[in-house]
C-alpha cells in the first residue's frame, strides 16, 4: 500500500512530528524517526542496531543533520527541535513524503531538487541512505550530512564523558566499531555535542532531552543541471553489499511478502508487510520469535501467541510459526511458557497464565493449515499434555484448577493476565481469581488435546469429560443474564461484574462453551458498551472506574492502561465473533468490510502502515503506547483471512451441546 503524506501532514513542525516511520533489520534492530525526519522520541534512531537478537540494542546514529548549500546559502533539510538551538525547519522545503515498504522524502528549494531513500540490509546492522540531488539552480550546490551519535544501549543517555575515534572511514566507541562507506567526501571533525529535544516523550512524562555527538561529516558536491547520487553506508558488518544491492533487495523483499501472503486487499497486502517487523531472530535458542511492538517491547510470550496466527499463518510465513513455537516449546517450565525473556543468560520470567494455553491453541491452528502432525507428535504433544496436567494440579503464581474444574490464578501483587499493571503495591486492575478469557483458553485446551489424542493414539476421554464440567461450570458462574454478557472474572469482588472487552474471546476461540443465543447478547453487548473503530476499550464508559484518557507521568498512564483505554488487538476477535454468530452471511460480511475500511485511515496515523498499542477511551483519535504492537497487525490479518479464504474459518468444531 502506497502512503502518500503532504503539505497538510507537515504544514509546521508540531503536525511534522505526529506521524512516524519504521524500518525493520529481522534481528530486532530498526530505524524510525518522526515523518520530517527528526528525533522526537529518545527512541527514535536512523540506526538502531541488535547485536544479540532481539533485544541487545544500541542506539548508533541518533539521527541525519542535512544541510543543502546554493550560492553560499546554507538551508537545513533536516528538521530537529533542540533544547539548547535554533531549530532546523526543513520541513519547509519537503514536499512529499512516500511510505511503499521504503520511505522516501522529496524536497525543492532554490532550483533543487533531493529526493532521500532508506534501507536496511536484512537480517544485517547495516544502513543505506541515497540521496538524489537534481540540480536546476545554474550553480554549483553541495550537500552536507552529518550523522550524530549516540552509541548507548537503547533508552540510556550519552555521557559527555563517552569517547568518540573516527578513523579509517569508522567510527569507534563503546567497544564497537560502525564503518562507513560513501562515494561523498569524508571529513573529520573535532567531536562536538548536541542536546535534542524530544517532544513526543515529554508528553507522556519521559525523558525530555538527549545528548548526541558528531564526529565527522559527509560533503557532495556537483554542477548546475546534473542529476548524481550521493550514497550512504553504514555497518557493523564486516562483509556489506552495494548500496544499490541492499535497497534492491529490501523492496523485493517487501513485494515477495505481499505476495506470499496471498491475500488481495490492499489493506491485508500492507498488513502483512507489517508484520515482518516483528518476527525476529532470537540468538539464545538459534530460532525466531515474534517483538511484541516498536519501540518499547520484547519477545513477550503471550503477546506472541496471540500475534503469531495473524503474523504467520494468514501470512504463509509457516516455517516461521514452527520456529516460534520451537523457541518457546524449549522453554516451557511447569507448564508454563515464558512471559518474557530477559538477556544475559538469565532464567525467562514466567508470571502468565494465558500464554501456555494459547501456546496450545497456536499449535492447533499450525497442524490444521500445514497437517505437520510429525512436528506435532514429536516435540509439541508432550508440551501440551504438561500443560493441561499441570493446570490441573497446580502450579506458580497461584495458576490451578479449582474443584469446578475452572482456572483461578493471581496472588499476592502477581497480575498474570494480559490486564497486568502493577504500582508498587496498587493494583489498578485486579483481577485474582477466575478470569473470564483465561477459562475460556482453558476450555479450548481441553477440547484441543482431546480431538488431537486419537492422531497421538491416546485415549481423550478424560479430556472430554473435564471439558463438560468446565462448560456446566463457566456458564452457571460467568453468564449474567440480566445483562446478556459474561463477569470478568469469578473471585467475590465489585470487579466481577464490569463490563470489559475479555468476554469477547469466550466466543471467538475454536470451542465455545456458550449457546448461540448467549454467544450473539455477548458480541450485541460488547458492540454496545465498548466497541470503536479503531479498538475495544478495555471497560465500559458508564463505569465509574472509567479513564477517558490515557498520558502523563508513569503512574497516570498505568491507571488507565485497562480502566478504558482502547485497544485495537481485540478488534480481531470481535469482527471474527460477529462473523461467526451471523454466519457469515453477505450482510455480516459487507459490515465487517465496512468496519475494516473504517480502520484504514489508522494505518497514516501514528506509524505508517502499522497499527499501535492504544488509544485514548473517550476519545480514541491520536494513538498512544508503541507505535506499531504485533497483535494489533496479526489479529486484522485474522479478519482479512477469514473474509478472504472461507476454509480458515472453522479450526475447530462447535462444543455447545454435548
Amino acid at each position: 500500500m502506497r502512503l502518500l503524506y503532504g503539505k497538510q501532514d507537515f504544514r509546521d513542525g508540531v503536525r511534522g512530528q505526529e506521524s512516524c516511520w519504521l524500518l525493520t533489520n529481522g534481528l530486532g534492530g530498526f530505524s524510525s524517526q518522526n515523518l520530517i525526519g527528526g528525533a522526537s522520541r529518545n527512541d527514535h534512531a536512523v540506526l538502531m542496531a541488535c547485536t544479540v537478537p532481539p533485544n541487545q540494542r544500541w542506539n548508533l546514529i541518533h539521527r541525519l543533520e542535512e544541510v543543502l548549500t546554493v550560492q553560499g546559502r546554507n538551508v537545513h533539510l533536516s528538521s530537529q527541535r533542540f533544547a539548547d538551538a535554533p531549530e532546523e525547519e526543513g520541513w519547509k522545503h519537503l514536499s512529499c513524503v512516500e511510505v511503499d515498504g521504503l520511505p522516501r522524502w522529496r524536497y525543492q528549494t532554490q532550483g533543487v531538487q533531493v529526493e532521500k531513500m532508506l534501507a536496511l540490509d536484512w537480517e544485517q546492522n547495516t544502513l543505506v541512505v541515497r540521496y538524489e540531488v537534481e540540480n536546476e539552480s545554474g550553480s554549483a550546490c553541495a550537500l552536507t550530512i552529518t550523522p550524530w551519535l549516540q552509541f548507548v544501549p537503547k533508552g540510556q543517555d550519552l555521557d559527555p564523558g563517552q569517547p568518540f575515534v573516527f578513523r579509517d572511514h569508522a567510527v569507534e566507541s563503546a567497544g564497537l566499531r560502525m564503518r562507513l562507506f560513501t562515494n561523498g567526501r569524508v571529513e573529520p571533525l573535532a567531536l562536538r555535542f548536541q542536546t535534542l529535544q524530544y517532544d513526543y516523550d515529554v508528553c507522556d512524562g519521559r525523558r525530555a532531552q538527549g545528548l548526541t555527538a558528531a564526529n565527522h561529516r559527509i560533503r557532495f558536491t556537483m554542477s548546475d543541471g546534473g542529476r548524481r547520487k550521493l550514497e550512504i553506508v553504514y555497518s557493523l558488518e564486516e562483509n556489506v553489499p552495494s548500496a544499490s544491492s541492499i535497497l534492491r533487495g529490501a523492496q523485493r523483499r517487501m513485494r515477495r511478502l505481499e505476495k506470499q501472503c496471498g491475500l488481495h486487499h490492499p489493506a491485508a497486502r500492507q498488513l502483512a508487510v507489517s508484520a515482518d517487523a516483528f518476527i525476529v531472530q532470537r540468538q539464545s535458542t538459534g530460532a525466531k520469535t515474534i517483538l511484541a511492538g516498536y519501540p518499547f517491547f520484547e519477545d513477550w510470550g503471550r503477546d506472541t501467541m496471540i500475534a503469531l496466527p495473524g503474523c504467520t499463518l494468514a501470512t504463509g510465513r509457516f516455517e516461521d510459526a514452527r520456529s516460534i513455537l520451537e523457541t518457546f516449546l524449549e522453554h516451557e517450565r511447569g507448564g508454563l511458557m515464558p512471559n518474557l525473556f530477559p538477556e544475559g543468560g538469565k532464567e525467562p520470567l514466567y508470571n502468565t497464565v494465558d500464554a501456555a494455553l494459547l501456546f496450545v491453541n497456536c499449535v492447533w491452528l499450525y497442524a490444521q493449515r500445514t497437517e505437520d502432525w510429525d512436528f506435532v507428535r514429536r516435540a509439541a504433544w508432550p508440551v501440551m499434555k504438561r500443560i493441561v496436567a499441570s493446570y490441573r494440579k497446580g502450579t506458580d503464581f497461584g495458576i490451578h484448577m479449582d474443584s469446578d474444574g475452572l482456572i483461578a490464578a493471581g496472588q499476592d501483587l502477581d497480575q498474570v493476565t494480559w490486564m497486568d499493571v502493577r504500582i508498587g503495591e496498587i493494583l489498578p486492575t485486579p483481577r485474582h481469581g477466575k478470569p473470564v478469557e483465561i477459562n475460556a483458553y482453558w476450555y479450548n485446551a481441553l477440547r484441543i488435546l482431546e480431538h488431537l489424542a486419537p492422531r497421538m493414539e491416546e485415549n481423550g476421554e478424560s479430556y472430554a469429560a473435564l471439558a463438560e464440567q468446565v462448560r456446566e461450570s463457566f456458564t452457571h458462574q460467568f453468564w449474567m443474564e440480566e445483562k446478556g454478557a459474561l463477569r470478568d472474572l469469578v473471585s467475590g469482588g465489585p470487579e466481577d461484574v464490569q463490563i470489559r472487552c475479555n468476554q469477547i474471546w469466550a466466543v471467538s476461540m475454536p470451542f465455545s462453551m456458550l449457546s448461540p443465543e448467549q454467544e450473539k447478547r455477548v458480541v450485541h453487548t460488547v458492540l454496545r458498551e465498548l466497541y470503536t473503530p479503531v479498538g475495544l476499550r478495555t471497560l465500559s464508559p458508564s463505569d465509574p472506574a472509567f479513564h477517558p484518557t490515557y498520558g502523563g507521568e508513569q503512574e497516570q498512564r498505568d491507571l488507565a492502561y485497562h480502566q478504558g483505554t482502547v485497544w485495537p488487538f481485540p478488534l480481531g476477535a470481535f469482527y471474527l465473533s460477529y462473523l461467526k454468530v451471523h454466519n457469515y452471511t453477505l450482510g455480516a460480511v459487507k459490515q465487517v468490510r465496512e468496519w475494516l475500511d473504517a480502520l484504514i485511515p489508522a494505518l497514516r496515523e501514528g506509524c505508517a502502515g502499522q497499527l499501535p498499542e492504544i488509544y485514548d477511551g473517550e476519545n480514541p483519535t491520536a494513538s498512544r503506547g508503541c507505535f506499531a504492537q504485533a497483535w494489533s497487525v496479526g489479529e486484522l490479518l485474522r479478519v482479512y483471512e477469514a473474509l478472504e479464504r472461507p476454509q480458515t474459518r472453522e479450526s475447530g468444531k462447535k462444543e455447545r451441546n454435548r
